[in-house]
C-alpha cells in the first residue's frame, strides 16, 4: 500500500475504531451474542500465540479463533509440544477453535504447466509442498482438526492456471476425494476460494460446489479474494450464484483500487464489499458459521494495529446488520 494511501485510511474512521477496538468496554456490541462465530485468524494479531489470543479473547471479547501460524511456524509444522502447549494456551483464555487454515492444495496441478501464481501466494509459513505431499498433508490436517478439536479443514484449488479446463475433471475429484476421506474422519472439508488459485471468485465458487457434490465438501467465501481477482460485484451479484446452504466459513477483509489502478487490501469497513450487508444476507440465509477476521491490511504501524483497525470496522459492519 502506498504512504499516501496508508495515511488516508487512519486518518478518517480507522483511528477512531483502533481505540475503540483497543479498548473493549468502548466496545459497540458482544461478539458472543452475535448469530455467528466471530472470530480472527491468530497470526493476523502476532506470532506470539499466547499474546494473539489474549487480544482475541480480551480485547476482542471473542470466543472463537481460526488457526494458521504460531511462533514463526505454520501449524502443520508444530511438534506435539508445541500443540500441547497451543492447547493449554486455548484452554486459559477459553477459545474454541473454527478450523485448522491448512495449505492443503496450495502447489501445481499434477501434468500441467506450472502456474505463475504459485510463486505469489502466501503459504504464512508453511514450506511449498509437491503434489505428491498433499496426502500427507491431508492426512496431517484431520489430526491437528481433532488434536484441536475441530470439525472443518480448510483446502484450497490448486495454483490458478491460465486454461484449467483440460483439467478441471480431475481437479474435482481430487477434491471430492479429499473431502470422502475428511468424511470419513467427521470432518468437513472447506474450499477456499482464493485469489491464486483456480477457484478464485464467487461464480468460480459456485461453480465448484455444484460440480462436487459430497456433503463433506463445503465453501470458505472469501468475497475480499473475489474481488482481489477482478470479480469487484463479488457482493451482491456473485454472491447470488453460490449455493448458500455450502458455505461453512467466511473470511472477513476488503479490498479497494489504489491510487495506481490496482486492486489492494483495505479495513474491513472501506472497499468493494458492502460487510453489513454481506453480513445481512448471511444472516438471512440462516448461516450460524464462522466470520473469521483476515486482516491481509496492513496499513497500520504493525499488524496487530491493523488488525485491531479492521476488528473495530468489522464490528461496525456486524451491528450494522443486526448481527451484534
Amino acid at each position: 500500500m502506498t504512504g499516501s494511501t496508508r495515511r488516508s485510511f487512519l486518518a478518517g474512521a480507522g483511528l477512531a475504531f483502533a481505540a475503540q477496538a483497543t479498548h473493549p468496554l468502548l466496545a459497540l456490541g458482544d461478539p458472543s451474542h452475535s448469530p455467528f462465530k466471530v472470530a480472527v485468524i491468530n497470526d493476523e494479531i502476532s506470532a506470539d500465540f499466547d499474546h494473539a489470543c489474549y487480544v482475541t479473547a480480551h480485547d476482542f471479547g471473542m470466543q472463537w479463533i481460526e488457526l494458521r501460524s504460531m511462533w514463526g511456524k505454520n501449524v502443520m509444522d508444530l511438534d506435539a509440544a508445541q500443540i500441547d502447549e497451543a492447547n493449554k494456551i486455548l484452554d486459559k483464555y477459553k477459545l474454541k477453535v473454527t478450523d485448522i487454515a491448512s495449505p492443503l492444495f496450495k502447489t501445481d496441478w499434477l501434468g500441467a504447466p506450472h502456474s505463475p501464481y504459485g510463486s505469489k501466494g502466501d503459504l504464512h509459513g508453511a514450506t511449498e509442498a509437491a503434489f505428491k505431499q498433499q496426502d500427507e498433508i491431508l492426512e496431517k490436517s484431520i489430526g491437528l482438526a481433532k488434536q484441536f478439536k475441530t470439525g472443518k479443514v480448510r483446502c484450497f484449488d490448486f495454483w490458478r492456471l491460465d486454461d484449467v479446463a483440460p483439467y478441471r475433471k480431475a481437479i474435482d475429484e481430487k477434491l471430492r476425494s479429499a473431502a470422502e476421506v475428511c468424511g470419513k474422519h467427521g470432518i468437513l472439508l472447506v474450499l477456499e476460494n482464493e485469489f491464486a488459485c483456480n477457484t478464485a471468485t464467487g461464480r468460480e465458487a459456485a461453480r465448484t460446489m455444484n460440480a462436487i457434490q459430497s456433503p463433506h465438501f463445503a465453501l470458505n467465501w472469501d468475497p475480499g479474494n473475489a474481488v482481489m481477482r477482478g470479480e469487484l460485484d463479488a457482493f451482491p451479484a456473485a454472491w447470488e450464484t453460490i449455493p448458500k446452504d455450502r458455505i461453512h466459513h467466511c473470511h472477513c477483509k476488503n479490498a479497494v483500487k489504489g491510487a495506481d489502478g490496482k486492486i489492494e487490501w483495505s479495513p474491513v469497513d472501506k472497499g468493494y464489499i458492502d460487510w453489513s450487508g454481506q453480513f445481512a444476507a448471511l444472516k438471512k440465509a440462516g448461516y450460524h458459521e464462522a466470520v473469521s477476521l483476515e486482516t491481509h491490511w496492513h496499513g497500520a504501524a504493525t499488524p496487530e494495529e491493523s488488525t485491531r483497525i479492521s476488528w473495530a470496522g468489522m464490528k461496525h459492519a456486524l451491528e450494522g446488520a443486526g448481527a451484534l
